[in-house]
């Protein structure tokens, strides 16, 4: 990577339930999501319609990071969900799980709504998506919904999206939409410890005339 460090300052944090302090109740003692005054926060009415899409949010929580941070106008997280939904973003199945969040249509659709550039990564190493953040760009990377327990043995990699916002020559920052603190905004962790995490893929984002 040509600069050592670089770490954008300021990017906003969301969780992709209501409240960041409400992750901890949530994800560990399996708490109810609109037990949290704030659910509607987002934009949800339907306490049903919140409980089953706001577990699933982690991208699209990531890509409002992205626009409030470049001060790129968009509608509320269950507003944009809707729009996901109509370009093919998340497709729910006959049996009543989801696939999603699938890129390529998630790159089409955040070009033609916000401006942005999307790169569609679906094999590099963590190491590569970190190079390529600078001054116009963010990533979202796939890596296990258990790096909110870094220290933990995890069984998986993959599952769940974090932003990156920074990196150095040893590791990455990132906000973790599910994360529990201090693993949670503005997190930081060595590239051999997010590997472990780490399914393999990702995107950019660009923003600006980078992204023409």
């Amino acid at each position: 990577m040509n600069d050592p460090t670089l770490r954008h300052a300021g990017v906003p944090y969301y969780s992709q339930w209501g409240s960041p302090e409400w992750v901890r109740h949530i994800v560990e003692q399996q708490g109810d999501p609109c037990d949290d005054p704030a659910w509607r926060r987002s934009g949800f009415d339907d306490p049903e319609r919140y409980r089953f899409w706001a577990k699933r949010l982690c991208g699209l929580t990531c890509l409002e990071s992205a626009l409030d941070y470049w001060r790129i106008g968009h509608a509320p997280r269950a507003a944009l969900l809707d729009e996901a939904l109509r370009h093919g973003v998340y497709r729910v199945r006959a049996d009543g799980g989801v696939d999603g969040l699938i890129y390529r249509p998630f790159a089409d659709w955040a070009s033609a709504a916000f401006g942005l550039h999307v790169e569609v990564l679906p094999q590099a190493p963590l190491e590569e998506i970190a190079a390529r953040l600078n001054a116009d760009t963010l990533a979202i990377v796939s890596v296990s919904p258990e790096i909110r327990y870094p220290a933990r043995p995890n069984q998986r990699q993959g599952g769940h999206l974090i932003l990156l916002h920074g990196r150095d020559r040893e590791g990455v920052w990132f906000h973790n939409p599910s994360g529990i603190a201090p693993h949670q905004a503005d997190a930081y962790l060595p590239f051999a410890t997010m590997t472990r995490f780490y399914a393999g893929r990702g995107m950019t984002l660009t923003h600006g005339r980078a992204a023409r």
